[in-house]
């Protein structure tokens, strides 16, 4: 298992990262990506899991719950 973390700084570095992501990736992204239009759209189309930045104890949350959840499908 790894984490991939991306900074990205334009939508089109979106394009560049879905090349070297792997396959059984989960992409978790802040909640603010989903409103950026096309972008968000694509995010959410593609299974992104958001998070509420400003919300710590319910970021780490759903970064725990979707953990168990790869863990328990035995996906790494």
């Amino acid at each position: 298992p790894f984490v991939i973390v991306c900074n990205h700084q334009a939508s089109l570095d979106l394009m560049g990262m879905v090349e070297v992501i792997p396959e059984r990736c989960v992409p978790i992204a802040k909640r603010e990506l989903l409103y950026l239009g096309t972008v968000g759209w694509a995010c959410w189309l593609s299974g992104t899991i958001f998070i509420d930045r400003r919300r710590r104890d319910a970021a780490i949350r759903v970064i725990s719950r979707t953990a168990r959840a790869l863990r328990a499908r035995n996906v790494s």
